[in-house]
Order: structure tokens, then C-alpha cells, then sequence
């Protein structure tokens, strides 16, 4: 689509300034007084609320899950219990010391995440194998003290849900990790149309405190992986840590598998990135706030204005989220240029040459493709095209994604896949934390997004870094 919009940098000038134009303009947020901190504005939490109206109906009828909230501060005794935990943890968290003037004795933790809150409250109210299996979700906000920020991306304080489950077994809990990353794959398909690449994370990159992590990357455009949301089995060691235990059917004592799992507002980034364009926002219809936008053009003439409410009525009463922008005092190509740059996936616009033939014209924003429709279709014909809309910018972001898959063999290929290419890189190596540590260094930057597949022991793949025989196929990546 033609760059109409001055205001905004073009992403092939400089990508991340292309961003932070984006987010501003479109009136997503602002930046707040302190650092790392940003308001959301209604524009942003409206398309948070419709990923939370999909995942809160997945979750409660799949995976039997019921909301909570728990506190917003850890004790630091209670933090310290899980020792691998706090090491991952504890560069980034943010402490309160001082309560109501007075020192305290033992500092609060704001939240970076809350296995530990979980772990204390399952101690109370958990006593017998009757219990379960638990799963809660809460949705809530985490302080993280991070160095560099970008809004929704990387910020001191997101938004996110965290679900939190307990089981008798560890095949439960390992089911009901894969289960809940299957719901986040089909989130990313069917309400963000973005392709995810969904795999097991590495040793080196799993979550800390956890067995095994699993995760859904997504491919922006400037090549980078960002990773858009995590589940976990975390086995038994938190529930071992906090004195989590049961009365087992054979009438003795046991320990509960657990498990937790998270998407957060990065996946707005996710969504302004791979779909975006020189002009601002492109918003799949599911989950924009707007899906529907109806601009009268020379408003004043006899019937136009009539027409346009009669269209917004009609698309109203099937449940389209439709604008009928009648304010006077903005030209129509203000408005064009306006709802282009918040990314409104529809336009309609009726004027007198259009009424008088019957017509209105629509107008795709993912491509500025225009149809001319009889009036008296388009409440028929509205709803298909936004599943159109949809699929087409699912699949373009499914075929861009596809075409950034490189196969390396050695460090060089690695390399050039990475600085030349962009996207994934599907390369063998021995699997080990170490050799990863090192292929970041000598690519100055690229690490394992997830393992693609776990190697034969007969395969004559050999590690670049070690010479050892391989072990893992892994799509590296430079990411956010």
C-alpha cells in the first residue's frame, strides 16, 4: 500500500523509530512519569480486552480454569525458599523496603511473576488428592526492573494472565502444559492472524524453576523472533519448596505436579509489528476495537446521512464492532488518513454519487483494495469480508514467516542467515547450555528460540561450535 502519511517514519528508514512513531500516533499509549512505565490508553486495552474475552472462554471450557487474583508483594523470606527461581529473578525485581514510614523487617517483593504467591496459597487449601487437579488463572500486572524498554514489548510493568494448575501426576500436568500452548497457537491464528513457530525451549533458555518450558515465537518484519508466550512444567520442586503436599489415594503423602503458563501485552507488539505498514496500524478485524468504520462524504447532501446510519444499524445488529463518524468538522481525508493509521480494518464511504447509484464503497485497509457494493448487500456481505480480511493477513504473515526459515550447517551459513536473511536459522548442535552461550557470542546475538526436533542417536550431524555429535535441531534467531 501506498506511504500516504508523512508522519510516520518508514520502517525500510529506520524500523524502530517506525514503532515508537506507530504507538504514538495511533494513540495506543503514552509514557508515563517514571522510566520503563507506560498508560495504556483505551485504544490498546480495548484489542488486551478482546484477547482476554477469547483466552477467559478457552481456558474456563478446556482446561477447567477459574479466575483469582492474588497480592501484589512476595515477602523475601517467602522468595528466597525457591533458590533457582530467585537467581532468575532477582537482577530485575523491585523492592519495597520502607511500610508506612517504618523499615521493614522483612522487604516485599513487588511480583516479577507468582509461582511463589500460588505455591503459598495451594499450602492452605490443599489437602487431599480430592482437590484436584487446581487450575487458576489470574490477569494482572508484573514488575520486571528492566535496563532498556520499549513499549508493549519490553516495559518495567506489563500486563498479563498467568495460569497456575496442580495435579496428581506428571502426565496431567504435562498435558495440560501443551494444552494450553495448543490455545495460544490457535489465539495467535484465529484472533491476531499471526503464524507463532511453537516448540520446546532449550535448557539455556527455559524459564527459571522449571523442568521444561515451552513457547510461540512470532517473525517480525525486521527478521527478529519474538517470543509471544510461555507454558511450563515445573514438576514438583516448587511444591517441595513451600510444603505443598497431600494425602494421596493410598492414603499417604504426596507432592503435586505443577504447572504455569502466561501471555502478556507483548502480544500488542506482536500485533503493530507483523502486520503494520508505512501508514500505521493494520488491525485483523477479530480483535480491533473498530472493525468498521462508515465516513459520510458531503454529509449534508439529502439522503447521504440517512443511508449511513441505516448501514450502521444494520451492521450494529449482527455484533460488528462499526464507527459512523458524523463529526462535521473534519474533511473526509482527514478521516481517511485517521482510521488508516489506527489500522481500521474496513472503511465504508457514501456520498451523493454513490446513494444515487445505490453504492457504497468499501475499502480494505491491509491493502487499500476498493469494492463497490450495492447498499442494500452489504449487511450480507460485511462479515465475510472481514473473514477475508483475515485469512489474507494471516497468510501473508504465514507466507513471510515460511520464506525466513533458512537450513545452516555451520557458523558461517549461521551467520549470513542471520545478517542477510533475517528470520530462523534451523541449525544441529550438541545441545548444550555452553555451545549456546557460544553461538551468541560468535553470531553476536543469536540464540535458540525453540527445538525443532530431537536428533537419532545415529545422526551424522556434528555441533559447528564443538565438533561433538549433534544433538538438537534448533531455529536460532536474533530477538527482542
Amino acid at each position: 500500500m501506498e506511504n500516504k502519511n508523512n508522519a510516520i517514519t518508514s520502517q525500510s528508514q529506520d524500523f524502530a523509530q517506525w514503532y515508537t512513531d506507530v504507538v504514538r500516533k495511533a494513540e495506543l499509549m503514552n509514557y508515563a512519569s517514571v522510566k520503563g512505565f507506560i498508560n495504556y490508553l483505551p485504544y490498546s486495552y480495548a484489542i488486551w480486552e478482546e484477547i482476554q474475552n477469547y483466552f477467559n472462554k478457552r481456558i474456563k471450557n478446556e482446561l477447567g480454569a477459574k479466575n483469582v487474583y492474588l497480592p501484589l508483594v512476595i515477602p523475601m523470606s517467602m522468595f528466597n525458599k525457591e533458590k533457582e527461581h530467585v537467581e532468575g529473578f532477582a537482577p530485575e525485581a523491585l523492592i519495597a523496603t520502607i511500610g508506612g514510614a517504618k523499615q521493614l523487617e522483612d522487604p516485599l517483593v513487588i511480583r516479577p511473576t507468582s509461582e511463589i504467591l500460588f505455591s503459598d496459597l495451594y499450602k492452605q487449601i490443599v489437602s487431599s488428592y480430592r482437590d484436584l487437579p487446581i487450575s487458576f488463572n489470574q490477569w494482572c500486572s508484573v514488575v520486571r526492573w528492566e535496563k532498556t524498554t520499549r513499549p508493549f514489548l519490553r516495559g518495567s510493568e506489563f500486563l498479563w494472565q498467568e495460569g497456575h494448575c496442580l495435579f496428581e501426576t506428571e502426565e496431567e500436568a504435562r498435558d495440560n502444559v501443551k494444552k494450553a500452548l495448543d490455545i495460544y497457537d490457535d489465539l495467535g491464528r484465529d484472533l491476531l492472524a499471526i503464524p507463532f513457530l511453537k516448540g520446546k525451549k532449550t535448557e539455556n533458555e527455559k524459564f527459571a524453576g522449571a523442568i521444561a518450558t515451552y513457547t510461540i515465537e512470532a517473525l517480525m518484519p525486521d527478521g527478529k523472533a519474538l517470543q509471544s508466550g510461555t507454558s511450563h512444567y515445573l514438576g514438583q520442586g516448587f511444591a517441595e519448596a513451600y510444603g505443598i503436599h497431600y494425602l494421596g489415594r493410598q492414603n499417604k503423602l504426596e507432592t503435586p505436579h505443577q504447572t504455569s503458563w502466561g501471555v502478556s501485552t507483548r502480544l500488542l507488539g506482536a500485533i503493530i509489528m507483523v502486520h503494520g505498514d508505512d501508514n500505521g496500524l493494520v488491525l485483523p478485524p477479530r480483535v480491533a476495537p473498530t472493525q468498521v468504520v462508515i465516513v459520510p462524504i458531503k454529509m449534508q447532501a439529502e439522503g447521504v446521512l440517512d443511508a449511513c446510519h441505516e448501514i450502521y444499524d444494520a451492521l450494529k445488529s449482527q455484533g460488528i464492532r462499526v464507527k459512523l463518524d458524523d463529526d462535521d468538522t473534519r474533511t473526509p481525508g482527514w478521516k481517511f488518513a485517521q482510521y488508516e493509521m489506527k489500522g481500521v480494518p474496513l472503511r465504508i464511504e457514501v456520498g451523493p454519487r454513490d446513494l444515487a447509484n445505490g453504492e457504497a464503497v468499501l475499502t480494505k485497509r491491509v491493502n487499500g483494495e476498493k469494492k463497490v457494493l450495492p447498499i442494500k448487500e452489504i449487511e450480507k456481505l460485511c462479515a465475510p469480508l472481514l473473514d477475508e480480511i483475515h485469512n489474507d493477513m494471516y497468510q501473508k504473515a504465514l507466507k513471510y514467516r515460511d520464506e525466513h526459515i533458512t537450513k545452516v550447517n555451520n557458523l558461517d551459513e549461521l551467520n549470513a542467515a542471520l545478517n542477510n536473511v533475517g528470520g530462523y536459522a534451523l541449525m544441529a548442535y550438541d545441545g548444550t547450555p555452553e555451545s549456546e552461550v557460544k553461538i551468541k557470542e560468535l553470531t553476536k546475538g543469536g540464540t535458540a528460540r525453540c527445538i525443532a526436533e530431537e536428533l537419532p542417536e545415529d545422526t551424522d550431524l556434528l555441533d559447528p561450535v564443538t565438533g561433538k555429535k549433534a544433538r538438537i535441531l534448533a531455529y536460532f534467531a536474533r530477538a527482542y
